[in-house]
């Protein structure tokens, strides 16, 4: 089965209470993970940088980068609340670090059963390294991402799991684990990569979901999709393209003060997204094609067998006007026709109507 991860993020907005709240939607919808984000807003970005565009258009630029993610921050006392609390509710809790002392903190002291990076950390090899060194299975998000990018950040995965003690950790190094047997297989059994656009919503004509196709085929990966479009139609859409992971975010409220609320689904969406992916799930099939259980009673109804035209006497040639071919599929099969009327008689006499049994 897909994995569905209800990624809260920071839709919080700072209250424990709206967490609990986002536990409560992800449960309701049948989500197997909620996931928020862990960070230090002073270990993550400088005082003077600038908000991202869709951080402007959704909370204004009145405050700096660093005051909006202060204000969006969870203590960790409330990540042990809300670990407990999904424990209660039997969904699991996961969140994404942002800086090295937020990892620690997941790895440690909540021990979350796997890692997300997301896409923006990519390219931070240390950071990656980080990750791959607690040894847990990682997610990998990329968004933004080159083949090659994607590429360099599995190669510092391997070599964080690995952890060779006749190497120190650079890209050259990296590449050499990576290349190897025992790095492809540590990376087949540990990490799954999730195709993504980072756009806040994404637009449709740059989601490109066949670059699963080619993050699968360049990387021999299991693929899943994180998505950041408007609506539920493309991850159901991931799904059909066999995703192993679908990551959504959601918010109580879209018309809610902060930087993601627009850019979610609301609970009643997720709902909806989760039932759609298990039903696709259910008619993605083993891929054999022949007649179903619940097709079989049909098949005699909807088909149709060879009948008399008209009254046809024992002896008489079968021709193209003594027979026509109509429902049901009781009788001779229509794939019979013409070995019927090139020169084969009747063995028995027909009534118009009835089916040709010979």
């Amino acid at each position: 089965m897909t994995l569905i991860i209800a990624e809260a993020g920071v839709n919080h907005n700072g209250s424990l209470e709206m967490a609990f709240k986002l536990v409560d939607a992800a449960v309701d919808a049948g989500a197997d993970i909620v996931k928020f984000q862990t960070f230090k807003a002073k270990n993550l970005v400088s005082a003077d940088a600038c908000k991202a565009q869709y951080q402007i258009e959704t909370t204004g630029n009145q405050e700096s980068q660093l005051a909006m993610l202060t204000r969006l921050e969870l203590s960790y006392d409330a990540h042990h609340q809300l670990l407990e609390y999904c424990a209660s509710k039997n969904i699991e809790f996961l969140s994404t670090a942002f800086d090295s002392e937020s990892l620690a903190f997941l790895v440690n002291d909540i021990k979350v059963k796997r890692l997300k990076i997301p896409s923006g950390e990519l390219t931070n090899s240390p950071f990656v390294l980080a990750h791959a060194c607690s040894g847990l299975d990682i997610i990998l998000s990329t968004g933004m991402a080159t083949l090659e990018e994607v590429k360099n950040a599995l190669s510092a995965i391997a070599f964080g799991y690995i952890s060779p003690l006749d190497m120190s950790p650079s890209l050259a190094n990296f590449e050499l684990v990576f290349q190897s047997d025992e790095g492809q297989k540590v990376l087949s059994d540990k990490v799954t990569i999730l195709h993504c656009t980072t756009e806040y919503p994404a637009p449709f004509d740059e989601i490109n979901l066949n670059a699963m196709d080619t993050l699968k085929q360049s990387f021999g990966l299991p693929v899943g999709y994180s998505d950041h479009s408007q609506g539920i139609a493309i991850p159901i859409a991931a799904v059909a393209k066999e995703a192993v992971i679908i990551e959504k975010h959601f918010t109580l409220d879209c018309s809610l003060p902060g930087p993601d609320h627009r850019a979610s689904i609301e609970p009643l969406q997720l709902k909806m997204m989760v039932q759609s992916i298990r039903q696709v799930e259910k008619a993605l099939g083993n891929g054999v094609k022949k007649p179903t259980i619940s097709e079989a009673k049909n098949i005699t109804i909807a088909r149709k067998s060879i009948v008399a035209q008209r009254d046809i006497k024992q002896g008489e040639p079968f021709n193209v006007s003594n027979l026509t071919i109509k429902r049901p599929g009781t009788g001779m099969s229509p794939d019979l026709f013409w070995q019927l009327i090139s020169g084969q008689v009747a063995s028995k006499s027909y009534l118009i109507g009835d089916l040709i049994d010979e």
